[in-house]
This record gives C-alpha cells, structure tokens and sequence, in this order.
C-alpha cells in the first residue's frame, strides 16, 4: 500500500457553456499523502469546486487518471461514486446539511445506514464519534436545539463515523462566527493529530493558515503548493 492517499495525473475537467467550452481544470497533478492537512484555496472562478467535487467523487474528470486509496475513480459510474463516497470521504459542509427532524444521533448514524451496519453497532460506532467531537450531552437534540457550532460538530461526527480515508470540509466556517471558528479549527487540528487525512477548501487566509499544507489555483492551474512555515494552533481545552 502506498502513502498517497490521493494521487491525480493529469486530471482535466471541461464544460459545455452554450458554444464555448469552459476548461475548469487543465492537466492538474497532485499527490496527498496519508494524514496531510491540506487546504485548498483560489478565488471564485479558480477550479477549486471543480477540483473539490473530482476529489469528493461527485464529479468525474473529463481526462486524467484518479487514484484513491490505490483505487482508480477516474471512470467509475455514478452507483460505484456513490459507494466509494460514502466508504472512503467524510464531507463536512458549511451548510452543515443535517436532517431537521432527527437527532444528532440519528443524523451521525445516517452514513451506516447506507453501509448496511445492524442498528446496535450503528448507535455504538456514532456514540463514540459523537463523543469524540464532545458532543455527547447533546446528541437526543435536533439541529434547531443546537448552536452553529454543536450543529458542525454533528457533521464533523457524521464525517468520521465511517472511518474515511480523508475528510473534506468545504468552507466549514463559513457559517460560524469567530469564537465558534476556532473551536470548529481546534477540533480539525486534533482530528489531524489522530492520523486522519484533512483537506479544507476555504478562500479565507486565516482558516487556510492552520492547514500545514496549502495549495492555491488560479485559472484550473496549480498555481502554487507549499509548505505552510507559520502553522496556527488551537490549545487544547483538555
């Protein structure tokens, strides 16, 4: 087993717009490896949706070659996607996009419902996710009964309660306000420390700045990828 997570070669992404042809990605190479922290940047227009839904499986390339977790998803229809999403990506979303009838409970278990998990591991497994994101006392309540913040930590509950091979947050402050940001961040970072694979795509500077990774696109190029020298941190509560 290599220790890419992620290996894109060549990977192109084209669209019909009308007449035109709208070139979103354009010969993109990159390779992520296993419990990176990456974050992905680039203004409006850049590629950088584009290039998140290649990589969170929702899309597919129109050429190039997409290695995850050693499986080539360059190709695959739109049932094998689906499988592999809900196997291998935990999508964290600024909308947090919860189910407004169901509990946080009910919400973390929805992914193994899908994965055809029996019903007492299911609440054993988002149990002790929902625990992880110190949620715990909170988890009979419905998303209405929660702050912004508790409601992101349901989705970063319902993210990891698969096991996935990388977690992919799109802007996931961006609903949040600036205290409640940084704990969101905090708890990013120490999910990080626990060896999983994060790529944030995010156009805020100070968000990207806790990644130790960032990659910048402009015009469906890479633009830039580099280290990140001046990595923020978040003290731990504990």
């Amino acid at each position: 087993m290599s220790n890419s997570v992620i290996s894109l070669r060549g990977i192109s992404r084209h669209y019909k717009v009308g007449s035109e042809t709208v070139k979103a990605l354009r010969n993109v190479d990159l390779v992520i490896n296993r419990n990176e922290y990456v974050a992905l940047m680039g203004p409006s227009g850049s590629g950088k949706s584009t290039l998140m839904n290649i990589l969170g499986c929702l899309d597919t390339p129109t050429s190039g070659t997409y290695i995850l977790n050693d499986h080539d998803v360059s190709s695959l229809n739109d049932n094998q996607l689906a499988e592999i999403r809900n196997k291998e990506i935990g999508f964290i979303f600024q909308t947090f996009n919860l189910l407004p009838r169901s509990t946080a409970l009910e919400n973390v278990m929805l992914p193994l419902v899908y994965a055809g998990i029996g019903k007492a591991n299911r609440i054993e497994l988002a149990k002790k996710v929902i625990d992880d994101v110190q949620l715990s006392d909170r988890m009979m309540h419905k998303p209405n009964e929660l702050s912004g913040g508790q409601r992101q930590r349901v989705a970063i509950a319902r993210a990891l309660v698969n096991n996935p091979s990388i977690l992919l947050a799109d802007e996931p402050t961006g609903n949040l306000d600036s205290k409640t940001s940084i704990e969101i961040m905090g708890l990013l970072q120490e999910i990080h420390r626990r060896g999983n694979t994060i790529i944030v795509v995010t156009h805020e500077e100070d968000i990207a700045k806790y990644a130790h990774r960032i990659i910048r696109l402009k015009d469906g190029l890479v633009e830039s990828d580099e280290q990140n020298k001046e990595i923020s941190q978040v003290k731990s509560a504990n």
